[in-house]
């Protein structure tokens, strides 16, 4: 791969902010999941979910530095050119299918909770017109857009503490009331709540210095636990289990009981605040996409940008139920799941083994 000008490169400290892909259309419903199989014991899977996620991506930096690039370049080194271009692609196909699913998740908020009639694909068409001009600043715009997808919307987390007014902390006891394997079901179910922090196995040679971006991604992993915790906390103490269960966006219906003097119906604020949230998360995983491409088929990446975008505008309008949409969403966290806490640590541990080898061999040869 070609070296990257720093003129394209971002600052470590902005991987903090490009963390926030983990927040999206997980964090308006996950209590819902986590306490149907771990009850109210469930916010210590949300902590474990968070740990094991650093853990993650400390084999994926380990993963990077020893390959001097991207997740391409060691596909390439260590499998060749076609075994190895098929992995990526497997990459690929995922990228552009948690973009579509992201984007329709996010739609069917919009129509179940504010517009019925919402046009899906001129949504879309407008959504991702935007994401294609973003994504041709260069990668240096999307951790600018990250950063005030962060920012702006950060009064929602305050805001969101008005429900602890109707708090009842009693929901929460007996504790540990469950199985350790019941919270460990929780914690693998919640950590596709996490899934995100993927990307930089793509975008990591865009970062400059790129050894000084660690503590930064683990903070930004460690403050979106903290905030999945306060939310967990905010939630149960506001649902009895058998609400909480019976509700698909908790989170929503947490702000439907937030009456402030300025405004009546929270949830329309937070669901349009919400647009500015997943929309680097949209990007980020476009601008993956098309980097695959570029490396493996040599596709110039503006056009692969608008391909992928015309596709995934295509597939819009097939996902018409929410047993659709929800089937696929489930499909994508848990083969997103076999990537991350398989695929990576043992690509990780083969690497590491193969350069062991052939360190080895060449000490060996006679000098």
């Amino acid at each position: 791969m070609k070296p990257i000008p720093d003129s394209r490169k971002i600052s470590p400290f902005l991987v903090f902010f490009l963390m926030g892909n983990q927040v999206g259309i997980g964090a308006m419903g996950f209590q819902r999941i986590i306490a149907r199989i771990a009850g109210y014991d469930g916010w210590i899977s949300v902590i474990l979910a968070g740990l094991s996620t650093n853990l993650v991506v400390w084999f994926m930096y380990r993963l990077m530095e020893k390959s001097s690039g991207d997740l391409n370049d060691t596909h390439f080194s260590l499998m060749g050119k076609w075994i190895g271009g098929f992995f990526s692609f497997i990459w690929f196909a995922y990228f552009m299918s948690i973009s579509i699913t992201l984007l329709r998740s996010y739609i069917e908020v919009v129509e179940v909770w504010m517009f019925p009639d919402f046009s899906t694909f001129w949504f879309g068409t407008a959504f991702l017109l935007l994401c294609i001009y973003i994504i041709f600043g260069g990668f240096r715009t999307i951790a600018g857009v990250s950063f005030f997808a962060f920012v702006l919307p950060f009064y929602i987390i305050f805001i969101f503490g008005l429900a602890l007014q109707f708090h009842d902390f009693r929901h929460f006891l007996p504790l540990f009331d469950h199985s350790g394997k019941e919270i460990l079901l929780a914690s693998q179910d919640m950590s596709l709540t996490y899934l995100g922090y993927e990307s930089v196995l793509f975008f990591y040679p865009f970062i400059k210095n790129p050894e000084r971006s660690k503590k930064w991604i683990h903070l930004g992993i460690g403050f979106t636990t903290l905030l999945y915790t306060y939310v967990t906390f905010v939630s149960f103490a506001f649902f009895t289990q058998e609400q909480l269960i019976k509700e698909i966006w908790p989170t929503l219906s947490v702000f439907k009981i937030i009456d402030l003097p300025v405004v009546e119906r929270f949830e329309y604020i937070g669901i349009a605040n919400w647009c500015l949230i997943i929309l680097p998360n949209v990007c980020t995983y476009i601008w993956c996409a098309s980097r695959i491409l570029k490396r493996t088929v040599k596709l110039n990446q503006r056009i692969g940008v608008v391909l992928i975008c015309m596709v995934c505008l295509f597939c819009l309008p097939f996902l018409k139920t929410r047993l659709q949409i929800d089937s696929l969403l489930q499909t994508l966290s848990e083969f997103g799941f076999l990537l991350n806490y398989i695929y990576v640590p043992l690509l990780c541990i083969t690497v590491i083994l193969v350069k062991k080898v052939k360190n080895s061999k060449q000490a060996s040869l006679p000098k």
